[in-house]
């Protein structure tokens, strides 16, 4: 079950370091 848990949160923290790259070369561009 814990292995369960981990995996989306796993998941889920690339996605939001992503996330923030996206929005800082945003951010550059303007």
């Amino acid at each position: 079950m814990p292995v369960a848990k981990k995996k989306p949160a796993a998941k889920k923290a690339p996605a939001k370091k992503a996330a923030k790259k996206t929005a800082k070369k945003a951010a550059k561009k303007k």
